[in-house]
């Protein structure tokens, strides 16, 4: 049996929790599909948090996830640091989003904030250039808000269907008990997803922990550094590892299965 066989496993009677994983390259999301992941969220620069993704890489992952019937969800996020963003930036921002819908990808993920709270305006100033129709996953600038929890009714009313977080802290177990506040303020209006730190060691009791329906990870392992003779331009891409995500994804499968029993 392949490994991305393992995506059909989980009975037809369990509710499935849907893996996402995040990957800056095609080899990347070739990985993630073959380990059995429900959704890409592609990025550049993953090293940074995650920036918007080109239009030959978006090109490319999508040649290799419309075979396979995985979405892709393309990050919009013009430059690093935090998510406070100006009017040229916003403007840029909402540039690229309608340049990744138009390229195809089934929605994307992004999030403003100003002063710990959800910058209303940006969030609406994206959502409203793009069709009704594309989902929205507001991404981790929620961790960095005042009141997550509080937060999730402001993305609700924007119309973003999905919320990636850590629950305020440095990784999703850290952040569980939030979480899972979150979940319960979102009653079913948007999914909550869990994500950083997420391991094949530890999302069952995350998953047990918080109530979460989806979750988010890298599944990737560090690249071979580059050779001391040569000039450092930056760390390299980490690996998206399909055995990993295949751990993720049978774990995860039997989570679900044990909710039924």
């Amino acid at each position: 049996m392949t490994m991305q066989a393992n995506r059909h496993d989980t009975s037809d009677t369990a509710p499935r929790i849907t893996l996402e994983i995040c990957v800056e390259t095609v080899a990347g999301a070739a990985a993630a599909i073959a380990g059995g992941c429900d959704r890409i969220e592609l990025c550049a620069a993953l090293a940074l948090g995650g920036l918007t993704p080109s239009a030959g890489l978006v090109a490319a992952v999508l040649d290799v996830a419309r075979p396979a019937g995985v979405a892709v969800r393309a990050m919009v996020r013009p430059q690093p640091g935090g998510f406070t963003y100006d009017a040229t930036t916003l403007a840029l921002a909402q540039r690229e989003a309608a340049a990744l819908v138009a390229a195809g990808v089934d929605g994307l993920v992004f999030g403003a904030t100003r002063e710990g709270v959800l910058d209303t305006a940006a969030l609406a100033g994206v959502r409203d250039v793009l069709p009704a129709t594309v989902g929205m996953t507001l991404h981790r600038a929620i961790d960095v808000v005042d009141d997550p929890v509080a937060a999730v009714d402001t993305a609700v009313a924007l119309g973003f269907d999905h919320i990636l977080t850590s629950g305020g802290a440095a990784s999703a177990p850290a952040g569980a008990a939030t979480i899972a506040r979150m979940v319960a303020r979102a009653a079913g209006r948007c999914t909550v997803m869990a994500g950083a730190g997420v391991a094949p060691g530890n999302v069952a009791a995350l998953i047990a922990a918080t109530g979460v329906c989806a979750v988010h990870g890298s599944a990737s392992t560090a690249a071979a550094p580059a050779s001391a003779e040569r000039i450092d331009f930056g760390p390299p891409p980490r690996i998206t590892s399909a055995r990993l995500v295949a751990q993720l994804r049978q774990v995860i499968d039997d989570q679900s299965n044990l909710g039924q029993l």
